[in-house]
């Protein structure tokens, strides 16, 4: 599983536009279920990722295509994690993460 840390480095390149190319980019993601969760930071700085991605290069793939990092405005972190432990809700992760 990996978290993507997404962060703002040209404010003026984000649009309402460019906001919405990204959003529709990712929805394929969350529909092959291979994106989790997503949302934006507080303050407004950029946003966070969960991913189920196979591996780090499938997601790397995915995310140099999104519109956000092909403009210039967005660059990201990863970071893989192992979860091992879940609320009653989420504990189906688990089993997928193969803990």
């Amino acid at each position: 599983m990996f978290l993507v840390d997404m962060t703002f480095t040209d404010m003026e390149k984000i649009t309402a536009e460019l906001t919405i190319q990204h959003k529709n980019y990712l929805e394929q993601e969350y529909q092959s279920n291979k994106l989790i969760f997503g949302g934006r930071k507080v303050p407004r700085t950029g946003g966070v990722l969960i991913s189920q991605h196979a591996s780090e290069e499938e997601l790397k793939q995915v995310l140099d295509s999104d519109p956000f990092i092909k403009s210039g405005a967005v660059s990201y972190s990863i970071i893989e994690f192992i979860p091992v432990m879940a609320s009653k809700d989420y504990t189906q992760i688990l089993t997928q993460s193969g803990s």
